[in-house]
């Protein structure tokens, strides 16, 4: 575990049991299931629980056990440090699991109703592209009084998530082939939609056409989290191969005529600058949508809960 580089969890098994073992950053979870007559491990708490097992620990970090039927023996003891993922409670979380204690879909309430704090759109209704937005729109809509709806919905029994083939014209297809508009909905209506996120930006902006084309008169796009402005060399959790494949990249470098520092980026990761202010409009002019507004990072990790030092932000503001 020591001479990983980046991060891995990892379950062994040999004649004396199964190991479990959390990363030494404790960027990802593992957890602990217990009955009767045996032990389990798992990423998440939900898969296990209708087994008839229950929650036996969370692993710390760096903290590695083995698992018999009848024990559970710690051989490493955790660490202090930890930097899980935020991105967990965002976007790829399960909604019916928790990570330190913290409801997974609780936060994208919470998250969702900060946005809503902030706003000064009146749209008729609020939406979440399906499904990660969905619970944001839900707390977005519960502060803020305007009605929740679905617009579109999305069929997943012959599609796979669309953020898992390594080829961007598949994912880009499995995207849209998953969504199937409401047009009665949308039509002569003024949306505000909510995403996880924006990476690349292909797929919301093919979302916001097909919600144009469908009759929809405005629509307002809020992503969940801030502006993602580097790669992720952890988990890598988005597919991309480059930082230039991020949208926020390519309008960087396009507006500083190439000379991107971290000094320059950094200014760009500041919600009170001029330099963010004029990416996030050249990102909404490039995408079409009608306004952008990003989420804060302050108020996505006051969403969490937990203390901020324990969360990765790296991803949005490139600190380690």
């Amino acid at each position: 575990m020591e001479q990983v580089d980046g991060s891995v969890s990892l379950l062994l098994m040999n004649h004396q049991g199964v190991y479990a073992a959390r990363d030494k950053m404790g960027r990802t979870p593992v957890v602990i299931g217990r009955k009767e007559d045996a032990f389990c491990a798992s990423f998440e708490n939900f898969a296990f629980k209708k087994l008839n097992y229950t929650v036996y620990k969370e692993l710390g970090p760096g903290e590695i056990v083995v698992l018999t039927a009848k024990n559970c023996v710690t051989l490493s003891n955790p660490g202090k440090d930890m930097k899980i993922c935020t991105f967990l409670w965002v976007y790829y979380g399960y909604p019916a699991s928790s990570y330190e204690g913290v409801s997974v879909e609780q936060m994208r309430y919470n998250c969702g109703a900060k946005m809503a704090q902030r706003d000064h759109v009146k749209p008729d209704i609020v939406a979440g592209v399906p499904d990660s937005g969905t619970a944001h729109a839900v707390g977005y809509a519960n502060a803020s009084g305007v009605p929740f709806s679905r617009p579109f919905i999305k069929y997943t029994p012959t599609w796979p998530r669309s953020f898992m083939p390594t080829i961007q014209s598949e994912r880009n297809m499995i995207a849209k082939m998953k969504l199937l508009a409401v047009e009665d909905i949308i039509k002569d209506k003024s949306l505000l939609l909510i995403d996880d996120s924006i990476v690349r930006g292909t797929q919301l902006r093919e979302t916001t056409e097909f919600l144009y084309d469908c009759g929809a008169k405005e629509v307002h796009i809020r992503p969940a989290c801030p502006p993602l402005l580097y790669g992720c060399k952890y988990l890598n959790f988005s597919r991309s191969s480059s930082e230039m494949d991020l949208i926020t990249r390519r309008v960087i470098d396009r507006l500083e005529n190439g000379n991107v520092t971290e000094e320059v980026l950094q200014k760009y990761s500041d919600p009170e600058t001029e330099e963010y202010e004029r990416m996030v409009e050249e990102i909404r002019k490039e995408l079409n949508f009608t306004t952008l507004r990003f989420n804060r990072l302050d108020d996505m990790l006051d969403a969490v809960g937990i203390d901020k030092c324990k969360l990765c932000t790296y991803c949005w503001d490139g600190k380690e």
